[in-house]
């Protein structure tokens, strides 16, 4: 069946790009996706299936249709994000992150900026330790095992990690 497809798609049979659809459109849809964002895939692929009636007569019977048709989608996927503009706005137009008030939290931000300075002056292993339970939200097991240490060791790295960012603390912040 796909070989009487694909010649009467060749020979310019109007019924046999909705048959082509029906039986391959599903499949190109899902390539598509890993392509382009998900909400332009469906305009993607009608442009596909436009191309394919339009160039229905470069296409080779003897060769494969699926082939084709992903060589189509590919390259229609690759002109879509090319005709994107990426949505920018400048620094100076967009406002501070508002708070769960709805106000700025400019002194949350302060906070950070005094703990990652903190962080930084603290010894490698320690800052290491604290990041991987703090920001990578590991337990100290699995520090252990990531670092390949003994689970006392980054017991040790992390209470004195904390100690001393608590001394350092309040000297970050002057």
């Amino acid at each position: 069946m796909d070989d009487r497809l694909e010649f009467r798609l060749a020979a310019g049979d109007a019924g046999a790009v909705g048959e082509c659809y029906r039986a391959h459109g599903p499949a190109v849809r899902s390539f598509l996706r890993r392509l382009v964002p998900h909400e332009d895939v469906d305009d993607v692929l009608q442009v596909v299936f436009t191309e394919v009636w339009r160039s229905r007569h470069r296409f080779d019977p003897s060769r494969s249709l699926p082939a084709w048709l992903y060589g189509i989608a590919r390259k229609r996927a690759v002109d879509h994000l090319r005709a994107r503009r990426p949505q920018t706005l400048p620094l100076d137009a967009v406002a501070d992150p508002a708070g769960p008030d709805g106000r700025v939290a400019g002194e949350e931000l302060a906070d950070r900026d005094r703990i990652r300075r903190a962080l930084e002056e603290l010894p490698a292993v320690q800052r290491q330790a604290i990041e991987l339970a703090y920001y990578g939200d590991l337990t100290q097991r699995e520090i252990a095992d990531r670092l390949r240490v003994p689970l006392g060791t980054v017991k040790a790295r992390t209470a004195r990690g904390l100690h001393r960012l608590a001394a350092l603390l309040p000297r970050a912040a002057a």
